[in-house]
């Protein structure tokens, strides 16, 4: 997701909603006496957000099925069937589920017992599950795109449909899942909907089957995914195919109306993919496209394989096209840093956001003769409030109650493109180069935290850089830039006491 500190036009990355969450709504029945301790929500330590995702075991795959009815005021029915491993042994399961009613679970099969504890679904198994045990988790649930209404993540409600925003962490608003980025694992999404509309979703077509009025559209990953990047969209839409480099399958979602108007945006993508691949290295997945949606988001946002843009963006007169265009280039570069190479924690988010803007500032200056330096330079000077404001770029500070997407601040967009401008300066373009394509290969299909990166500096450049990384990422002052001593950076005024 971009959030733009660029001056002009003002579309600050980013316009997000910033209603308060809904308060949780899954309603769920006890199929039997509830266990001796009562159950609780559990999470796997994030800092940011302590009780997303589960301890206990991995997640190997998704298998999803959802049936829209063809009205968003209605749920949709839906199947969740996750294959996993244990870690642990374990009497209980705890899945990341919020926003929907839950008619049955099974375990390997078996009925299980399932209770509610905050925004998590505990499930008891007929028996004990001990470590190194595969088993399979059957839910069928509903999936709620009315009582998401006023959130900022998971369904979308578009004009004709339905799309996805799982970022920060909201996929477990749709669906049950372990709901953090460390936990990646393939995914099959299947969605049945009336004939007349088109659904899409991650990874590539594997066909569709026709029944008495509706279509069941079905896709699969080839590669692992991060819950928060899961897309599902449905509406009345077109979808366009163009090649890619190396003959990569690009594929758009558009609205069928608006397709001759969007078509100047969309064959840029090829060329861009290029570019990126001049920079980084060979795109990391089996296909890419962008998603149109008719929402008003106020974000835009790097759906795995097929990313997420209002409309809006594209036919707004207001914002240039050397601007659209580098907001095109963010969400695809995420596809290699964030999507391929995944955070190990929240915290580890600047590793995203920072790379993205970077990409998307480099692009603006190659193509558009935007100058870098003059983007860092005014960075900079607003670098020590953005600090003050949400902390340092590799700790920020946590949401704002209500708002969890509030962890995405300054100081993890153009911030943190600032410290990868400083490391720039300090080791050289050369080894700069080398780290950033090093980085995507050895991280690919991964997690990765920022003592890897800081790791993988140090040995590209043969120095101890921890020193470096840690004024930058984690002092509350923005250090000197190297090489340019005279930039100032504006710290932020005291509020006089009355």
């Amino acid at each position: 997701m971009p959030l733009n500190a660029t001056p002009t036009p003002v579309r600050p990355r980013s316009r997000r909603v910033t209603a308060a969450l809904l308060a949780s709504a899954v309603s769920v029945c006890l199929i039997a006496a509830s266990a001796p301790d009562p159950a609780v929500p559990l999470g796997v330590g994030d800092r940011l957000f302590p009780t997303l995702g589960n301890p206990g075991y991995d997640v190997e795959s998704y298998d999803l099925h959802f049936t829209y009815s063809g009205s968003n005021d209605k749920p949709l029915t839906a199947v969740t069937t996750i294959d996993a491993m244990t870690t642990g042994t374990l009497d209980r399961i705890n899945l990341d589920f919020a926003h929907g009613s839950v008619r049955s679970v099974e375990v390997d099969g078996a009925p299980a017992r399932f209770t509610e504890a905050g925004e998590d679904l505990v499930v008891t198994p007929a028996e004990r599950l001990l470590a190194g045990t595969p088993l399979r988790i059957t839910v069928r649930h509903t999936s709620d795109p009315v009582s998401a209404k006023g959130q900022d993540g998971g369904w979308v409600r578009t004009k004709d449909g339905l799309a996805m925003a799982g970022q920060a962490d909201a996929a477990h608003l749709v669906y049950p899942c372990n709901d953090h980025p460390s936990d990646k694992a393939l995914f099959t999404i299947r969605v049945t909907a009336p004939d007349g509309y088109t659904a899409v979703a991650n990874g590539l077509p594997e066909g569709t089957r026709r029944s008495r009025g509706t279509t069941t559209w079905a896709y699969r990953t080839e590669h692992p995914m991060a819950t928060e990047l899961t897309q599902v969209s449905i509406g009345r839409s077109t979808v366009l195919h163009r090649q890619g480099p190396h003959g990569l399958p690009v594929r758009d979602v558009v609205p069928t109306a608006d397709r001759a108007a969007l078509e100047p945006w969309l064959k840029e993508t090829p060329g861009q993919i290029a570019w990126m691949e001049s920079k980084v290295g060979r795109y990391p997945f089996e296909t890419y496209g962008v998603l149109m949606a008719q929402a008003q988001t106020g974000f835009e946002l790097e759906t795995q394989t097929l990313s997420l843009f209002e409309k809006e963006l594209f036919t707004q007169p207001a914002y240039p096209k050397w601007y659209v265009d580098s907001v095109m280039v963010h969400e695809l570069s995420h596809q290699w840093f964030g999507d391929s190479v995944t955070p190990r924690t929240w915290s580890d988010v600047w590793l995203n956001e920072g790379h993205a803007t970077w990409y998307e500032a480099l692009y603006a200056e190659e193509k558009a003769h935007k100058p870098m330096e003059k983007r860092m330079k005014a960075a900079y000077r607003l670098s020590d409030s953005w600090r003050a404001g949400g902390g340092p770029p590799a700790r920020p500070k946590g949401p704002q109650p209500g708002q969890k997407i509030s962890i995405f601040r300054p100081n993890v967009y153009d911030g943190a493109a600032l410290a990868l401008y400083a490391l720039r300066q300090e080791i050289g373009q050369r080894a700069f180069d080398r780290l950033e394509r090093t980085w995507v290969t050895v991280n690919r299909d991964g997690v990765a935290s920022t003592s890897d990166f800081v790791d993988l500096a140090s040995a590209v450049a043969a120095r101890d850089l921890r020193g470096f990384f840690h004024a930058w990422l984690y002092a509350e002052k923005t250090p000197p830039m190297p090489g340019h001593p005279d930039w100032k950076s504006d710290a932020p005024k005291a509020r006089k006491s009355r």
